[in-house]
Order: C-alpha cells, then structure tokens, then sequence
C-alpha cells in the first residue's frame, strides 16, 4: 500500500517537473530580433527574388544566340540527252545582331531590378525587426497588467471572505460587500482582457519566428530610453532621401526611363548576318558549290514600335504620378508620427522609472490599512482602481512611443536613433 501511494505521489509530480524543465528562460528584445531575422522563413523569398534578379541580369547584356540552318534535298537535271540525279544540301551560320546601345539598356533595367530586389529586402527587415520589438514589448507590458489585475482581484475576493465570514447586519455592511464584488468583477475582467492581448501578441510573434504558435515565450523587457526627435525639417529631408518607400519608387522612375529608351531603339530592327554555302552533285556533272554572306533584317511595315514608345513613356508619366504621391504619403506620416512621439515621449519624461512600484505598494498599504479600519472603503477602493488604470496608462504610453518612434526610424532610415529598449 506504501509503495503504491508512492507511485502515485511520483505519477502526479512528473507533469509539474515536466512544466518547470518547458518553463523558458526571459530572452531580451534584442535577442528576440536576431533569432526572427535568422529563422524568419519569408526572408527566404526576398532572398530568392533577389536571386533571379541576379540570373537574369547574367544573361540580359549577351547576344542572341547564333543559328544555324541546314538543308538537304535532291538535285535533279532533265533534258532531252540525259537524265541526272545527286544531292544537294545547304548550310547557313547566322548570328543576330542587335542595334547599338540596346544590350547596354538591357543590363541597366536588369540592374534596377536587383537594386529593387534588394530594397524589399532591406525594407522587410526593418519593419519585421520592428514589428517584434513592438511585439515583445506589448507582450511584456500586458503580461504586467495582467499580472497587477490579478493582484488586485485576488485582493478583493480575500476582502470579500473576510467581511462575509463577519456575518454583516445593515445595509451599509452589505453594499460594502456588492462594491468589492464589483470591483472584482472589474479587475478580473480586466486581467482577461491584458490575457488576451498576451495570446495574440505570442501568437504572432511565433509565427514571425519560425516557431509552434503555442511555444511558451517570456520577454525580458527594460525601461524604454527615449531620445528628442529632430526637427522636422531635418525628419523630412532624411525621409524624402532615406525611405524605402520612395527609393523603390526612384528606382522604378529610372528604370522606366531606360524602359522608354529601349522602345525607342527598338524601333531599329535587328539584323542577322553569317557565311552560308551551297552544294549540288549530279552523277554526269561535276559539284557546284556557291558561298558566301547573308543578311537579313524585317521590314517595319506592320509594327513600327510607335505604340511600344507610346504605351512606355506612359507608364513613365505614371511612375512620376506615383513618386510623386508617394512623397506627399510621407510627409503626412512623418509629421504624424513626430507628434505622437513627442506627446507620449513628453509624458514619459515626467514619470519617473518606480512609478508602478510606487502605485503598487500605495495599493497594497491601502489594503493593509483597510483591514484594521484605519481607511475607508472609497479609498481603498479608488486605489485599487487608480493602481490599475496608472499602469495601463504607463503601458500605453510606453507602446504607443516605441510604435511611433519605431514609424519614424522607418520612415527617415535611421535604425535605433530614437527609442531602445534597455536590457
């Protein structure tokens, strides 16, 4: 009977051993970064992109490829003394020769296609680097929240036990209790909600990368170090020179240019020139050979090229439209984000870095005070409450200036100039 319950206290501490082995150790913002950079399986796409950009630039500046024609038949000469038959066959080395400066318009557009290639990876990057820095610090702060909600809520349901074991008479002892029920209420719902956004935020931050949706994470997150914003002056000339966004565009409007070049010389036909030689053998005559060089070139009758220059310099028109947009889209971004950030990075710097330590412990000697009535139910209760509305308020604040800095890096190209988050 010993050995059995033995067996089942070890059965029952196997699953608990199992989940402190799983437990994860924190990992820091930055850690979180590289490992998503390194394992983040759309990269591979970019990556291949970039790739084919590079197999057709190899081939983009070369000649067409020479060709070779071969006939054969038979020779055949009638008259009224004689009648003779041989072979006749044919042979032709042509090589297409394409206009001048063609092949070189060519290699510029297959280069604009790399250095594109290479910008949507340089751009994905960024905004993936950024986007689990804002995920990891979101998950980290909803995680506190919740974690102060649960507090808060497990405050009150203790509260609770305690007046109701007191067996209250009157109405005044009652309503008491209704308010800590509800203020239960209100902090558990609260700390579902943090919940919640905890899941999502570790949802996507797995997929992003490379892991099991469900994979445990903590996020070992620091005070956030929040630098003054340039001007704006300054913000919008490195964001017309520096942005991603417009750099692409920049490259399409070049490269639509030499796009409009190559219709334009393409209008000249190319030609093909080679030897060729020709053999005929009769039985009664002797072998006629004929050699020599050939041209040839099309004729533009039907198709001149003025509708391929045509249809390019509109798309050119249209990529100077859209460059154009572009550039006004990110000034109304730069000038927006420059103004959540300092509003929230103004708020920040009046709040010290123990602000929610100092609400927790006010909360918690309320509490204390509370139970041996040296503080009403009001105060009690409004600083449960105000705890947990400081801390969401910090939070947010804190998340919504990393969003708008980490916008503002992206725009103007400047990585880490602004906000980091300390380890």
């Amino acid at each position: 009977m010993r050995s059995f319950i033995l067996s089942s206290l070890l059965l029952a501490a196997v699953p608990q051993l199992l989940a402190a082995d799983s437990k994860p150790e924190p990992s820091a913002i930055s850690s979180l970064v590289g490992r998503t950079l390194a394992g983040n399986p759309e990269i591979r796409f970019y990556e291949a992109e970039i790739a084919a950009a590079k197999a057709t630039r190899s081939t983009a500046g070369r000649q067409s490829n020479p060709e070779l024609s071969l006939q054969v038949g038979n020779n055949s000469i009638r008259n009224a003394d004689s009648h003779s038959n041989g072979l006749a066959f044919s042979a032709e080395l042509a090589q297409p020769i394409e206009w001048p400066g063609r092949l070189g318009l060519r290699k510029a557009i297959a280069n604009r296609d790399i250095a594109m290639a290479e910008l949507g990876l340089e751009r994905f990057r960024f905004h993936l680097a950024a986007r689990v820095r804002v995920l990891a610090f979101t998950l980290s702060a909803q995680q506190d929240l919740a974690n102060a909600a649960n507090e808060v809520a497990s405050r009150y349901a203790s509260l609770r036990e305690v007046m109701v074991q007191r067996e209250p008479a009157g109405i005044a002892p009652q309503l008491e209790i209704a308010t800590i029920e509800a203020a239960a209420l209100v902090a558990e719902s609260r700390a579902a909600k943090a919940g919640v956004v905890v899941q999502k935020a570790l949802l996507e931050l797995n997929q992003l990368m490379g892991r099991r949706a469900d994979a445990p994470l903590i996020v070992k997150r620091g005070p956030l170090d929040a630098k003054p914003a340039p001007a704006l002056l300054s913000l919008l000339g490195s964001a017309m020179k520096n942005h991603y966004e417009l750099r692409l565009r920049r490259a399409e409007l070049e490269q639509q240019g030499f796009k409009v070049e190559l219709a334009k010389n393409e209008r000249y036909p190319a030609f093909t020139i080679g030897p060729f030689v020709e053999v005929q053998n009769t039985r009664t005559l002797d072998d006629q050979t004929v050699a020599g060089i050939g041209i040839s070139f099309p004729l533009p009758f039907w198709k001149n090229g003025k509708a391929e220059v045509t249809n390019a310099e509109a798309r050119q028109v249209q990529a100077q439209a859209t460059l154009a947009a572009a550039q006004r889209e990110v000034e109304r971004q730069v000038t927006e984000s420059m103004l959540i950030y300092q509003t929230q990075q103004a708020r920040l710097a009046v709040w010290k870095g123990d602000a929610v330590t100092k609400f927790s412990d006010a909360a918690a000697l309320a509490d204390r005070h509370f139970r041996l009535g040296a503080v009403p139910m009001s105060t009690f209760v409004e600083l449960q409450d105000k705890y947990l509305e400081a801390v969401e308020a910090i939070h947010s604040t804190q998340t919504e200036a990393l969003e708008a800095a980490l916008t503002l890096e992206e725009l103007t190209g400047a990585p880490g100039s602004l906000i980091t988050a300390k380890n």
